[in-house]
């Protein structure tokens, strides 16, 4: 019997309906293994966990005659979702000898990120903002963790006023995007354990599976530890550098990659083109790229104008960034397309394996955001 099309249509939809039940069990069950988790002390995010999951479902696809790229795209949204399903039962304190933790500027967005995650841990937390200083002696009695999260240019300040506030046993750390001087400066007021942590994500996370951190060692590592464990309890990748090895790099990551974003936005303001015309003609690659400029700009502009001035060796390296720039238009003035072409393949060659792999990752992103086009 031939179906009408409106028959097929009701099927489909049916099909989708159940798809809905299933997600709906399936968080029910991860809920469950939060609760597991949560009284086990174990991680959100295994990777290894993950990886096998996915790989298992791959070869199911397969065998059932579906994509696999569709199965590991759906999984990876579910995964994601059941990620913060497993974060609203709560985590295990693995220090329960903390009475107190005390965040500086634990009401902005990163500070309040992690003031809810301690709390949700087990920990009491204290929250100190300017006005509160009067008050220091109380706020800082018993602490066994202090973290600095107020505004970069601050941050030394705020660093300052804490000598003598702090017993030996307390961990004291900050979260700045910079990080050789706020150790140095928390190793000059703090005789106690010190490490400069780096959350590389922004206050609009929903949870904290896969986010990194990067930590600095300071002072008495082995008191340290079981902040860092805490974190990867909650999902976060610890990633351990220097202090030098983290301000190098964030001039590319962050100082470079901001001012050029910021450079690009301030410029198609000058130029006002139609952004609507833009958006409605663009790849989906530009429109990501659109995206990111627009992102920029819907943020706080102190805060920009902290991270790309925290040092002079951004300045340095924007100011190479700018030559490099001028000689490429050079190379345009001439017409000199041999010399443009060699550039390409000279910069290919710098990437080497990671052209090939960002081509390929790229190529999801792109999908997703010709899939969300309306």
């Amino acid at each position: 019997m031939n179906l009408t099309l409106d028959q097929v249509r009701t099927q489909i939809d049916e099909n989708d309906s159940e798809l809905l039940k299933v997600l709906r069990r399936r968080l029910e069950l991860v809920k469950q293994v939060g609760l597991i988790k949560s009284k086990e002390g174990t991680p959100v995010y295994v990777p290894e966990r993950e990886r096998s999951l996915i790989d298992k479902r791959r070869a199911q696809a397969s065998e059932l005659g579906l994509n696999p790229d569709l199965a590991e795209d759906v999984l990876r949204r579910v995964m994601r979702e059941s990620y913060g399903a497993e974060n609203d039962v709560g985590f295990k304190c693995l220090n329960e000898s903390v009475k107190k933790i005390v965040i500086i500027g634990g009401r902005g967005g990163i500070g309040s990120i992690f003031t809810r995650l301690f709390r949700s841990s087990g920990y009491t937390v204290e929250v100190m903002g300017h006005r509160d200083w009067d008050r220091a002696g109380e706020i800082f009695a018993g602490a066994g963790l202090v973290v600095v999260c107020v505004p970069i240019d601050r941050t030394e300040e705020v660093i300052g006023k804490l000598q003598g506030l702090l017993s030996p046993e307390c961990v004291l750390a900050d979260f700045t995007s910079i990080k050789t001087n706020p150790v140095k400066s928390m190793m000059a007021v703090h005789q106690g354990p010190v490490m400069g942590l780096h959350p590389m994500f922004g206050p609009d996370i929903s949870n904290m599976a896969k986010q990194v951190i990067i930590s600095v060692e300071g002072r008495y590592p082995e008191k340290c530890g079981w902040v860092l464990d805490q974190m990867t309890l909650w999902g976060a990748r610890i990633k351990k550098f220097s202090a030098a090895e983290h301000d190098d790099a964030m001039s590319y990551i962050q100082a470079l990659r901001h001012f050029t974003t910021f450079s690009y936005g301030v410029f198609l303001a000058k130029e006002n083109p139609d952004l609507d015309v833009l958006m409605e003609l663009s790849s989906p690659i530009y429109r990501m790229e659109l995206m990111m400029v627009g992102r920029l700009f819907a943020q706080d502009p102190v805060l920009y104008a902290d991270i790309i001035l925290s040092n002079k060796r951004n300045l340095d390296i924007i100011e190479r960034y700018s030559s490099e720039i001028s000689r490429a238009i050079e190379l345009l003035k001439k017409g000199d397309r041999e010399a443009f072409i060699e550039e390409f393949r000279m910069t290919k060659d710098f990437f080497g394996p990671l052209a090939d792999y960002f081509m390929s990752e790229s190529k999801s992103l792109i999908a997703k955001m010709h899939d969300a086009k309306v």
